[in-house]
């Protein structure tokens, strides 16, 4: 394990660092700021310190990326692509010194942290590939000697906001497309996961001046809930992609909406695996392990509802129960650790506070349910037998909490797996096609993501990401969700020598 301060200093991170960059240089750091400090979630203790923008350094990184756009668009989509293929490489040479970062700063367990920097890597190579095949189309025109197409062209600076959960990943998802498609990206990352952005900026700034480049990433860093609104009402950030919760999308939405503006969402999960009598209950346990506790149950895509068939309820849950006494909690850069901690203790209330909710509705505890009394924010991933109608589990509580709940027919299991107002994953565990298959179609989950005989969480990059009803609506990374980056027009041609109008319209003739 590398020590700590290695890792700093070989990713740049001082005791003080200034929270604004467009590659031209960082932001002041004037001594009357109040410094935001990076805690260690699983001591308590501070890592470092973060001095946050202001209105001014705002403005100066908005007005340097309008400029870098205006000159950005013209390079050809490769050559912009060529770029992204060297920060993803400059990723690779420093993937064990983020992913301890992510460790550090927001507790993820090492493997975890590793495998989101992987995920900026796959992110870049995909990007590099999309970079040639920003395709546009061409369509049969009802008028003789015309010709009719359409193309995509870049969209402007676009801005990004993250959330601590995914403080890297997610960025590249958007920012690597978008760049590619000839946008600029500002990264407004969430003030718990500064350290993580800054160390992305450092490596992503250190390549585009390698080339001639600046104003391309830019990052912003504040604290202050009007500076992120104005981020968000400013008009020349024609698309506003956000990853948070349902209340804060809502804002986001209706303020961007306001002035015309483009979203795109990402918002809370409350997913379902469904059990049925066929299942392989070893695959099972396995995929509901990984995903209710992967990441201290701290993702969009974390298993929070399990629907089991009657007739496999004891068994199933007698293996989770079991399974749960197995998983080591602790320093999750620690070999054999499975879980870390929450990201804060405003976490830890919520976890205590929806347990002594839980338990009211009537509830019961299978296993866990303690608060761990020991440094850092620790809690103990819990089982509750619970109601799927219950306002309490009708909600996202992001932590380690697993409702548990019995089916007869696979129609009703599909129906409580719908009957909640989030629609981002959902899974099923079947060795009966047909189900599966019911499971997949227009009748079944009304999830953005359905898998079958795997978990909810750990999507890859090539699909599109993203969710249904209050999840957001918006796609990310694979497939198709450079759309979202670039502006259609369409074009018509006349080749000809006359001017036929449309619909055989005769004006003037």
């Amino acid at each position: 394990m590398i020590p700590t301060q290695t890792v700093l200093r070989e990713l740049e991170i001082q005791t003080v660092n200034a929270g604004g960059s467009t590659g031209s240089g960082w932001s002041s750091s004037p001594s009357d700021r109040t410094l935001m400090q990076s805690i260690n979630p699983a001591t308590g203790e501070d890592i470092a310190a973060v001095v946050p923008c202001s209105r001014e350094d705002y403005e100066r990184i908005m007005k340097e990326s309008v400029e870098a756009f205006a000159a950005w668009r013209r390079v050809p989509a490769p050559k912009r692509g060529e770029l992204i293929r060297l920060i993803g490489q400059a990723l690779r040479e420093k993937k064990d010194q983020l992913g301890t970062l992510i460790s550090l700063e927001v507790g993820k367990i090492k493997a975890e942290g590793d495998g989101e920097v992987q995920e900026m890597i796959d992110m870049a190579d995909f990007a590099v590939g999309q970079a040639r095949m920003l395709y546009g189309a061409t369509m049969q025109s009802e008028r003789p000697a015309h010709r009719m197409s359409e193309q995509w062209h870049p969209l402007g600076p676009i801005g990004v906001i993250t959330a601590f959960n995914f403080p890297v990943a997610v960025w590249a998802w958007n920012a690597f497309v978008a760049a590619i498609a000839g946008d600029t990206v500002i990264w407004k990352p969430s003030p718990k996961a500064s350290l993580c952005a800054i160390a992305v900026q450092h490596i992503c700034n250190r390549i585009m001046q390698q080339h001639g480049y600046q104003g391309i990433f830019s990052l912003f860093i504040a604290n202050q809930t009007d500076l992120a609104e104005h981020m968000v009402r400013d008009r020349r950030l024609p698309l506003i992609s956000f990853t948070g919760s349902v209340p804060v999308g809502r804002r986001v939405a209706s303020t961007v909406g306001e002035r015309l503006g483009r979203t795109l969402l990402e918002l809370s999960g409350n997913n379902a695996v469904i059990v049925d009598d066929t299942a392989d209950l070893n695959m099972a346990v396995r995929g509901v392990l990984f995903g209710a506790v992967g990441t201290a149950g701290q993702r969009c895509t974390t298993t929070r509802r399990l629907l089991i068939h009657e007739s496999r309820y004891d068994q199933l849950v007698g293996k989770l129960v079991k399974a749960y006494a197995q998983i080591h909690i602790g320093n999750p850069l620690e070999p054999n650790i499975l879980m870390g901690p929450l990201i804060d203790q405003h976490a830890v209330e919520g976890y205590r506070a929806t347990l002594e909710e839980v338990q009211k509705e009537g509830g019961q505890i299978l296993c866990g349910g303690h608060v761990l009394n020991r440094p850092g924010y620790f809690v103990e991933p819990t089982i509750v037998r619970a109601q799927n109608t219950w306002p309490v589990v009708q909600r996202e509580t992001f932590a380690p909490i697993l409702y548990v709940m019995t089916f007869q027919t696979i129609d009703e299991a599909i129906a409580m797996q719908n009957d909640v107002p989030q629609g981002l994953s959902s899974a099923m565990f079947s060795n009966d096609v047909r189900r599966t298959g019911y499971f997949l179609s227009a009748s079944g989950s009304d999830c953005g993501i359905a898998n079958i005989n795997i978990g909810t969480s750990g999507a890859e990059i090539g699909g599109a990401f993203g969710g249904e009803k209050e999840t957001g609506g918006g796609r990310e990374a694979g497939s198709d969700a450079w759309k979202a980056y670039m502006r259609r027009q369409t074009n018509t041609i006349n080749w000809g020598t006359e001017l036929p109008l449309a619909q055989g319209i005769k004006f003037g003739e």
